[in-house]
């Protein structure tokens, strides 16, 4: 591998994915472009580059094998290996979400791009991950999948959901699994929560800029080889499972 830090950031064509991406190319690392739509994978890249950023695009589909197969394959052909990927990719599978009247097709749609996609990608992506000197997994949730938080009196979590939440709850208890089984490795894999950020996944109600969703990804994807692994972080410190 290079000396030059190489990241893969799914989804990363709009919003808190594309930040994150511009963040970590800020600081000179080489990115990978991760999202199934060519047109604005394209424009991604072109926007980053613009922007003096080492982009290249890559096509990936999180809910399909054979995509994120060839996406492994890619970054090992132009990049020659991988040291940090950011699992930013999801879907929120629409509204109402109420568990008495969900589609059980939204729950599934949910969890296949959610949690089974960040596996899927994580999974493909380990043997380069474990190649490198500081490598770094971030797996983008949210505060709404902390049971703690959802169970706290008089405190508003957000219209009740019976999918995009619990797929974050899920997203968060793998999490810790891979921690646990990677303990005895420099891998270091962390949950971050960027906050009620102003994106299309809700319609751009969010009160904070995609920037500032960015900023937890980015802090998680450059942690020093002594920080911290299984845990659950946003900006102002550690979240309640």
């Amino acid at each position: 591998m290079s000396e030059q830090t190489i990241a893969l950031v799914t989804g990363a064509n709009k919003g808190i994915g594309y930040e994150i991406a511009a963040g970590l190319g800020a600081l000179g690392w080489r990115i990978g472009v991760g999202a199934r739509d060519r047109d604005r994978r394209d424009t991604a890249v072109e926007k980053l580059r613009a922007a003096g950023v080492d982009a290249f695009g890559v096509p990936l589909d999180v809910t399909d094998d054979e995509s994120v197969s060839a996406a492994a394959e890619l970054i090992a052909e132009q990049a020659g290996g991988l040291d940090v990927l950011v699992n930013n990719a999801a879907i929120t599978g629409g509204t109402p979400q109420t568990p008495t009247t969900v589609d059980p097709a939204t729950v599934r749609a949910a969890v296949e791009t959610n949690v089974i996609g960040v596996i899927r990608v994580t999974n493909a992506m380990l043997p380069m991950l474990r190649a490198s000197a500081a490598p770094r997994i971030v797996n983008l949730s949210s505060s709404v999948g902390s049971l703690s938080l959802q169970t706290a009196p008089g405190l508003d979590t957000g219209p009740i959901s019976a999918a995009y939440s619990p797929s974050k709850t899920f997203l968060n208890a793998v999490t810790i699994q891979y921690a646990k089984e990677l303990r005895d490795t420099n891998i270091l894999i962390n949950c971050g929560c960027p906050g009620y950020t102003a994106t299309d996944l809700n319609g751009f109600q969010g009160v904070r800029t995609p920037q500032q969703g960015a900023a937890i990804a980015i802090r998680l994807a450059t942690l020093p080889d002594d920080g911290p692994t299984g845990e659950f972080f946003d900006d102002a410190g550690a979240v309640p499972w």
